[in-house]
This record gives structure tokens, sequence and C-alpha cells, in this order.
């Protein structure tokens, strides 16, 4: 398997002449596309509120009615949805995006979603002489809007190749993987490591409330050493401050724990970690939190030794 690690952000040469769409602006999608548009892409952009595109056509990105008609006029066509049956309908649909692709263009999916659903995607590209990558990303909404994104790319390397430019403008790290269905097998490994990460970082600054340390020194002591990470220096800050706003839906984290934990059984593997993780996002799910960011975790690990979280917070 060839692999390979570009830091990709040199700037297209002008007049950029690739013509772009992009099918999905929610909190990652649109900061993802505006930086297209800001190197001077020609854009189409679809979604399923109109109102949510706004801020992109005021950059001057063109719209599209339907998902078919973003690649109607597009040579490269990135999804960036929310759950796997979304995939489905929005590329593979008997109106979705894939009957209308040009012949020779190239789909790149940037959902979190099911190898197997990429590998299918792949192969029905292949039959309209259309290549297909699937191109998870991690980083949430501070790594979108900062074009610092780590972007894991699974597909044939001659498309990897032909849409490199375009990943260097969204993503610091960029990484081919393999064949088809590569990258979301990372992406898996990937939520597996946040997953259980995430649980130390409540329960560990929870024990720091409770031993009456000061939140802030505290967090900056630990996240200079060995338990320092892209967590906990994100993520940390917005938890002493009470802010539980979404860089990355519950609801969302869900889904990927579950598809991570399929994938495992499929291989026979036991991954007690994760699954603790997803029951506790279950939980959290269940107690309204869904549409928080994945960091409300806290709330709920607070509830459950039956004590607050000083800095507040809700799950409504």
């Amino acid at each position: 398997m060839n692999s390979g690690v570009s830091t990709l952000n040199e700037q297209p040469t002008s007049p950029v002449t690739t013509a772009v769409g992009w099918i999905g602006t929610g909190v990652m999608g649109s900061s993802m596309c505006g930086h297209l548009i800001d190197a001077g892409y020609p854009v189409t952009v679809h979604t399923r509120t109109r109102e949510k595109a706004a801020p992109l056509e005021a950059k001057g990105a063109s719209w599209a009615d339907s998902p078919a008609e973003v690649f109607a006029a597009s040579d490269v066509m990135f999804s960036m949805l929310g759950f796997p049956q979304d995939v489905r309908d929005v590329l593979l649909g008997p109106h979705g995006a894939l009957a209308a692709a040009p012949s020779g263009s190239v789909l790149v999916d940037m959902t979190t979603s099911e190898p197997s659903l990429a590998v299918e995607v792949h192969e029905a590209a292949s039959k309209r002489n259309v290549g297909a990558l699937d191109a998870p990303v991690s980083g949430g909404d501070i790594g979108a809007r900062d074009a610092t994104l780590s972007i894991m790319v699974g597909g044939d390397r001659v498309n990897f190749e032909r849409v490199a430019a375009l990943f260097g403008l969204m993503g610091r790290t960029v990484t081919y993987l393999g064949g088809p269905g590569a990258g979301q097998h990372t992406k898996m490994v990937n939520q597996i490591l946040i997953a259980g990460g995430m649980v130390a970082i409540c329960e560990a600054l929870l024990y720091a409330q409770q031993a009456g340390l000061d939140m802030e020194t505290a967090l900056q002591a630990v996240g200079g050493g060995a338990a320092g990470s892209w967590s906990l220096t994100n993520y940390g800050p917005r938890m002493l401050s009470g802010d539980f706003a979404p860089g990355f839906f519950v609801d969302h984290f869900v889904k990927d724990m579950t598809i991570a934990l399929r994938e495992a059984l499929d291989m026979g593997l036991s991954v007690p970690g994760l699954a603790l993780a997803h029951q506790l996002y279950v939980a959290l799910q269940a107690h309204g939190g869904g549409r928080n960011g994945t960091h409300a975790l806290m709330l709920s690990i607070a509830n459950q030794s039956n004590v607050g979280w000083a800095p507040g917070g809700s799950l409504e």
C-alpha cells in the first residue's frame, strides 16, 4: 500500500480554472468551502437549507437547486454530510449527484461514513468514468476555520494527486492511505483515540475541581506534559468556561463510534474502552445533549457523581 503525508498549503496559480462543487454547509463544511472560494476557485454549492449557504453565496459561490445540478457543473465535487444515509441519498440516489457527474470528474466525500459505503461509492463512480475519494477529516470547527485539518484519503492515487492542491487549502496534514475505504478506516482509528481521550479529560478535570485546584493553572500544568493532547488544549478551556457549543456534534460522534464498533466486531476485536465511551455518549444523548459539542460529556460525567460542574452549562 502506497501512502504519503503532505503539507499542501501552496496557493494555486491564477486564474483558477477547476470548477468545484460543494454539498453540505454545516459547522465545518461552510468554512472548508469558504477557503476554496477565497483561493479563487469557481464554486457551485447546495445544502438542504439555503440560508446556511448565504455566507458562501455572499463570497461568490453559485447556488444549485439539487446535488445533481452541483455535480453537473463541476470538475471536482465535495460532499460534507452528516450520516451514511445522507451520503447514500445525496450521491447514489436515482436523482443523486453521481447520476449527473461529467465523465472524467472526481467525487470527494469528506463525510465520516462507513468504509463499505466508500467502496460502494467508488464502484458506482467507476462505472461512470468518475473518480471517487473518501476523505474524512479531523480537527473540528477550529481546524476547519483555520485550514489546519488532518485529511485522511482513500481511493485511487491518481485522483488523490489531482485533488491535492484543493486539499491543501483546507488542511495542514493531508495523507493518502490507500484504496477505497482506507480514509474511512483511518478516521475510525482517529475516533477511537478521541473517544477514550475525552472520557479521561472529563474525569481528570472533574477530579481537579473536586480537589480544589485552580482549574486554569492545573490545565496549563498537565497540558504541557505527557498528558497533553489536541482535545485537552482545545476543549479543556471550553469546558472551564462552560461553553458547550458544538465544534462537533454529540449525535455525529455517536454515529462514528457506532461505525467503529461494528467494524471492530467484523474484525473479531474486543474494544472495551470504545464500548464504554459509546455508552456514556448515548446516555448524554438521552438527556438531551445530542446537539451539544462532544466535550459536553463533562456535564454527564459530573451528574453521575452527583456533583455540579462549577462553570455551569446546560444540556439544553
